[in-house]
């Protein structure tokens, strides 16, 4: 399951949950999804949290309306998440927006609900370096830059979503094959 929570996402087995205002996160989420499901016998699920800003608000900000992807309830946030592995991803602002803060900010939920984070480490390769273009992500997660919320995420950044789809399906495969 893949979980995907709040402004940045958080992953476990094969259920994605995320929250995306203007559609950043979701991207990245959807590609997490197609790297996951590219791992044989892994079918990867999305689900975005409901909205909480009133559309006034979501009018103010010029946020576009959400997907067709389906809401989670609340009360599905109650089973069990113990013991599964859980990654991260997220989108900031700018390149001083704190994405590794917001990487470790978040894994301090996955700690208090026992998940086993997964990070992607320099697993993306030349991917993880590349200097010559503006890329979001970190060994913490894959992550994009929204600027003012125009600024949509880069191939690059997308390839290194599908990578941390597929890596942590790959580790959630071993770690089920073991117990």
């Amino acid at each position: 399951m893949f979980m995907i929570k709040y402004p940045y996402g958080i992953h476990y087995e094969d259920n994605d949950w995320y929250y995306s205002m203007y559609g950043h996160v979701e991207k990245l989420a959807e590609e997490i999804k197609k790297g996951a499901a590219s791992v044989e016998g892994v079918e990867a699920k999305l689900w975005q949290v409901p909205e909480t800003l009133p559309e006034e608000v979501l009018g103010k900000m010029s946020a576009p309306p959400k997907s067709d992807v389906p809401v989670l309830s609340p009360m599905n946030l109650l089973r069990l998440m113990a013991s599964k592995p859980a990654g991260i991803f997220y989108s900031t602002g700018s390149q001083g927006g704190g994405q590794e803060t917001t990487a470790l900010t978040a894994i301090t939920q996955l700690v208090h609900h026992g998940m086993i984070f997964v990070p992607i480490g320099y697993t993306f390769g030349a991917g993880m370096s590349e200097m010559e273009k503006v890329k979001g992500g970190s060994p913490y997660g894959a992550g994009t830059y929204a600027g003012d919320g125009s600024r949509q995420p880069s191939d690059l950044e997308l390839e290194q979503a599908f990578h941390q789809g597929k890596y942590i399906a790959t580790i959630t495969k071993k770690l089920k094959g073991s117990a």
